[in-house]
Order: C-alpha cells, then sequence, then structure tokens
C-alpha cells in the first residue's frame, strides 16, 4: 500500500514541476530557499535533524537569559542598595525580570513582520547577536537602573522565538510538525531551567569558589558576570553556525493555484488522518485579529505564559527566603541544582514522552489534564517549608520536574494550534503577534508576582491564605483560568482535534 502511494506521489511531482506555464514555477524558482526547502520535503520523507538542530540550539540561546538571572536576582537587588528592607526586595526584583519582556513586547510583532519580508534568517541571526552583547553587559551592571536597561535592550531586539517556531514548520514534513513544535518548547522549557542553573552555580564565585576566584579578581568585583559570560560565549557559537542555517521563505509571490498544487502533493505525501487541515490557508488577505482560532489560541498561550513567569520568579525567590517568613532557606547553588534536575527531566520527557502523549490524547485534550494536575501541586508548595533534610530536596525536585513538565505540555499544545491556525507567509507575523502578547504578560507577571511575594512575606498572621500560601493560592486562579479557557465556545480549534 505505501509503495503504491509513493508510486502516485512521484508522478504527481514530476507534474506539478513541469507547469511553468503562465510564470508558475512550484517548487523550482530559480534562486527561491523556500523551494528548495520544499523539494527536499517532498524528496525526504523522514525528520530532518540538521534543521532540527538549529530550530533546538536557536531556541536555547533565546531562552537561557531569560531567566538565567532568577537565582542570583534576590542577591544582586541586595548588593545594588535599592531596597531599604529585606522584605522589600521581591518588589525591586520584579521590575528587573519585567524589562526584558516589556521590551520584547514592543517589538515582538515587527520582527515578524520582517521575518516575514526578509527572512527567517537574518532576524534569527540578529536576535542572537543582541544576546552576546546586552546579555554581557547585564552582568556588568553597576546600578540598578544599568541592569533595567541591558535586560530591556536584551528584550527589544530579541526577535528569536516567533521566527524560529515558523522556521521550525517550515522546515519538516506535516507529520513531523508536533515533533518540530515538541523540539521548540522543549529547548525552551530547558532553557528556562538551564539557564537558572547556570545562575545559581556560577553566581558570586568568589564566596562559592575562593579556591578559584579571589574576592579582588575581576569576577570578584563583578559577582554576576560569569554565568552571563557562559551564556553569551555559547550565544556567539550559535550565531557562527547560523551562518549555513538554510532560509525557508519564499522569495517570489505564491498564487493560489500553486498553494492548491502543493496540499494536494502534501495530501499524497503524508497519511491523510494525520494531516493539519489549515482552514482558510489560501486566504492569505486574511487579517490575524479576524482569525479566531489563531487569536483564541493566542490568548490562552498567554495566560499560561503570565502563570509561568510569575512561577519562575516566585519559586527562587521562596526558595532562597528565610523559613521565618515562609520560605525554604536554600542557597542560590542549591535552587541551581534542583533546575538542573528538572531541566535534564524535560528534555527526556519531551523527546521521549511528549510525542506519544500527543499522539494519544491531542494538544488539547493533553493540555487541559496538564493544567489539572498543576493545580494540586501548586498548593502543597507552601508546606514544604516544615520539611527538613533529606526529604525537603528530595519532594523539591520531585515537584518541580512534575510542575514543570506539565507546564511544558501546555505551552507546545498552543504552539501546534497556532501555527496551523495560519498560511506560511502569515506565520511569521502570528508567531511574532503571539509573542508580543505572550512578552505583555510575561512583563507583567515578574512585577506582579514581586509585589504579591514582597506584600505575601508582610502578612504572616493573615487569616486568609497566611504568608506564602496566598501566593501559591493566586497562581492557582490563574492556572484555573487558563484551564477554562481551552474549553468552547471560547477556544476554537481544527475539526480534527474536535473529533480526536
Amino acid at each position: 500500500m505505501e509503495e503504491e502511494e509513493g508510486r502516485s506521489a512521484a508522478p504527481l511531482l514530476e507534474e506539478i514541476e513541469k507547469q511553468t506555464a503562465g510564470g508558475r514555477r512550484t517548487y523550482a524558482a530559480e534562486g527561491c530557499p523556500g523551494c528548495a526547502v520544499d523539494r527536499r520535503k517532498a524528496a525526504n520523507p523522514g525528520i530532518p535533524y540538521g534543521s532540527f538542530i538549529y530550530v533546538w540550539i536557536v531556541t536555547l540561546c533565546t531562552a537561557l537569559p531569560i531567566s538565567s538571572l532568577f537565582p542570583f536576582l534576590y542577591f544582586m537587588i541586595r548588593d545594588l542598595n535599592v531596597a531599604k528592607r529585606t522584605e522589600d526586595i521581591g518588589f525591586y526584583a520584579g521590575f528587573v525580570g519585567a524589562s526584558f519582556m516589556f521590551g520584547r513586547c514592543l517589538t515582538s510583532t515587527a520582527w515578524g513582520i520582517a521575518a516575514d519580508r526578509f527572512g527567517r534568517k537574518p532576524v534569527v541571526m540578529l536576535g542572537i547577536f543582541s544576546v552576546v552583547v546586552f546579555n554581557t553587559l547585564f552582568g556588568l551592571s553597576v546600578s540598578y537602573w544599568m541592569a533595567i536597561a541591558t535586560r530591556f535592550l536584551l528584550g527589544a531586539l530579541n526577535g528569536l522565538l516567533g521566527p524560529i517556531k515558523a522556521y521550525a514548520i517550515e522546515v519538516c514534513r506535516p507529520e513531523h510538525e508536533a515533533l518540530a513544535l515538541s523540539l521548540v518548547s522543549t529547548a525552551w522549557g530547558i532553557g528556562l531551567i538551564i539557564g537558572p542553573a547556570l545562575g545559581g552555580y556560577l553566581a558570586l564565585p568568589a564566596e562559592n569558589f575562593p579556591n578559584v576566584f579571589s574576592p579582588d579578581s575581576f569576577f570578584g568585583r563583578f559577582p554576576y558576570f560569569l554565568p552571563c559570560l557562559c551564556t553569551s560565549v555559547f550565544a556567539a557559537a550559535v550565531l557562527i553556525s547560523c551562518i549555513w542555517m538554510p532560509e525557508t521563505l519564499h522569495k517570489h509571490k505564491v498564487s493560489e493555484n500553486e498553494n492548491q498544487s502543493i496540499e494536494a502533493l502534501e495530501a499524497h505525501l503524508i497519511d491523510p488522518k494525520e494531516k493539519v487541515e489549515e482552514s482558510g490557508s489560501l486566504d492569505t488577505k486574511k487579517s490575524l485579529f479576524k482569525n479566531w482560532p489563531l487569536m483564541s489560541s493566542i490568548i490562552v498561550y498567554c495566560i499560561f505564559s503570565f502563570h509561568d513567569m510569575a512561577y519562575t520568579e516566585v519559586f527562587s525567590l521562596w526558595a532562597e527566603s528565610d523559613k521565618k517568613y515562609g520560605g525554604l532557606s536554600l542557597s542560590s547553588e542549591d535552587v541551581g541544582q534542583v533546575l538542573a534536575v528538572t531541566g535534564a527531566s524535560l528534555l527526556v520527557y519531551q523527546l521521549f514522552l511528549y510525542p506519544r502523549i500527543n499522539k494519544v490524547l491531542g494538544p488539547i485534550n493533553s493540555s487541559r489534564i496538564a493544567a489539572i494536575l498543576c493545580i494540586p501541586i501548586l498548593f502543597a508548595y507552601p508546606y514544604m517549608t516544615y520539611l527538613s533534610e533529606p526529604g525537603l530536596s528530595i519532594i523539591l525536585n520531585i515537584a518541580s520536574v512534575i510542575k514543570n513538565n506539565l507546564s511544558v505540555t501546555i505551552i507546545t499544545g498552543t504552539f501546534i494550534l497556532q501555527n496551523n491556525a495560519v498560511p506560511q507567509d502569515q506565520r511569521g507575523a502570528a508567531n511574532g503577534l503571539s509573542m508580543t502578547g505572550m512578552s505583555f504578560f510575561k512583563a507583567v507577571a515578574p512585577a506582579g508576582a514581586g509585589i504579591v511575594f514582597s506584600w505575601a512575606q508582610k502578612r504572616q498572621h493573615g487569616f486568609f491564605f497566611p504568608g506564602d500560601q496566598m501566593v501559591f493560592f493566586l497562581l492557582n486562579v490563574i492556572e484555573l483560568l487558563g484551564l477554562i479557557l481551552t474549553f468552547k465556545p471560547f477556544l476554537a480549534v481544527p475539526e480534527q482535534y474536535n473529533r480526536n
């Protein structure tokens, strides 16, 4: 049966390539990198491992600096002498965490439009270059406002995530889209874990490694530069490797008839049951704001992103705060170790477990189940302050692993919905719009979480959810809101997801 399908697909490919009348050159436009990628996809049904490596390392590059500061941000704010009281450190830390996302919120849509006009590759390379420069400068911050300014510019010039999600879809055949986007969310999730792990291990090197770094050395005078330097060196290596990254954007106008021919070819090349139907894909003039399947999935994505960013901020502040305030009294190195274990688990989960879960449950049901399971786990966090070692480390690691894997399940599901709601020539702009909304919510999340955390630590004897219990209660309220929005009539999904 498969051999017959292969034989029927080959003549169709030849027929499409020969259709040059009237200027149409499907899969054969000379000098068009998008056509070259389409030809490779048609000829090679396997997984494009080389292109997926680029997806992985570029996503990791943009994720690492986002949260690498959180394990040492508490101590950085303390050392910058901007907080008058210990309880106010969380307040000031929130604004440093928010500045990156605020910058990205202002420019993400513009970067998406640029990726649709000039190509994915130049936007990706410019974004990586900004990581090299401004992440390094952040590590050299000598004042509170310098820290905020460098983080803001890092976010404003970092337009990587939207274009690389579009790129992930475009380098593979439709049956591999779930794997492609799970690679994005895997690398993203691992970056958000490994980044803080690096920050936790490498910050304050003169204190943690006195035999290697003296207090009078460069790293002693700039105690938060070493983790930033490591991330920047990795980004520089990725930037050099991207010189050979293939472009996927078509450099010629694709007519409606061409799109129909390509879709006819794809219908022969893949299992129709696995084909993701892109409703309205031929209507390339359709406004993104009128595309409700896209907009509804973006809104759900923003709600869960808000929750994840607030959780990331709160986790480090809560774990490092004193037990008398309801925290765990952990060091930045202890937090880094927990996050390193979580990062390793994300790699295993996304590569080996998530594709199977998505195949059985689909992106919608898997996201709903993950959101439901997150709620009792978050309720258990504040009570860990009553545990002692080694039980505390074991329980904390287990909870962190489960919570972060569930979160990545939700984010990957929304990635799949967003990228299948639009045609290729709108995918960069759609992902840019998604990044704008997500960045706004993630800009508000650290500031809001810092303010709420600082307030909660001052009400240790409150009647309703005292102390940090209030913080985790509010995180659960946001999680519940996101769960509700995954149901009809709010979330519009393609027909095949409803059938599944």
